[in-house]
């Protein structure tokens, strides 16, 4: 392992909250110079979130579209328990190749490399590297970073894991009328637009009730707001 990923190593374990967890996720996309990392959570009661360094309008086209339910990505390594190249997965149906395609168009990178990683209750994690470069190019990438990304994938789950143990104990945090309409919006499926014209106000402002509560939630990202909202009992959908 390089001095810098040595180095990146120790600081991940030291990692207080979910705002030092996202911004490990752009260092080592710098570090390593890929297009993404991305990590993706599923915890033992079936919350999904995640950190990483795709666009927020990637994300939010992933939701408004429910890619989740086709994510070749998602379905391939759930059935495995070894990194996988994307290139290995399978991308034959119309309606993969028009997600890889959206993906494209959203700057997600042509090439990609998944670790599974399975945890206590059932939970279950990917991180992923992703780039956009040549097959060959990727190649060389994975072998070279392969085996000390195992470690590193391993040791963001071990705080995405503490972090969720450490916030059941958590009191129910309380949000705003706004703030759960927003929420609210978001989780039936509406875009950011749409969710600001059912309101009557401006996006920048949606954007920042969702963000309020958001942090009242001790979310990583919108997605993981949504679905603590929903098993807190704070929204219904």
């Amino acid at each position: 392992m390089t001095t810098e990923l040595q180095n990146f190593l120790e600081d991940i374990q030291q990692v207080d909250d979910f705002a030092e967890f996202q911004d490990a996720t752009v260092r080592l996309r710098d570090l390593l110079k890929v297009t993404h990392v991305v990590y993706h959570w599923v915890n033992s009661v079936g919350e999904r979130f995640g950190a990483g360094t795709y666009s927020s309008e990637w994300v939010d086209r992933y939701l408004e579209k429910d890619y989740l339910r086709m994510d070749p990505v998602i379905f391939g390594c759930f059935q495995r328990f070894t990194p996988v190249n994307w290139k290995q997965l399978d991308w034959s149906s119309k309606a993969a190749k028009a997600f890889f395609r959206d993906a494209l168009d959203y700057g997600v990178g042509n090439q990609g490399w998944t670790i599974p990683i399975r945890g206590p209750n059932g939970q279950f994690a990917l991180f992923t590297l992703n780039g956009d470069v040549s097959d060959a190019a990727w190649e060389r990438v994975i072998a070279r970073y392969e085996r000390d990304l195992m470690v590193i994938a391993h040791e963001f789950n071990k705080k995405a894991l503490a972090f969720d143990s450490h916030e059941e104990g958590q009191a129910c945090p309380s949000l705003s009328p706004r703030e759960a309409a927003a929420i609210t919006h978001i989780a039936k499926g509406l875009s950011r637009g749409q969710a600001a014209s059912e309101m009557g106000i401006s996006e920048h402002t949606l954007r920042v009730y969702v963000e309020s509560a958001r942090h009242k939630l001790g979310a990583m990202n919108t997605t993981h707001a949504v679905a603590r909202a929903l098993s807190m009992g704070l929204i219904i959908v």
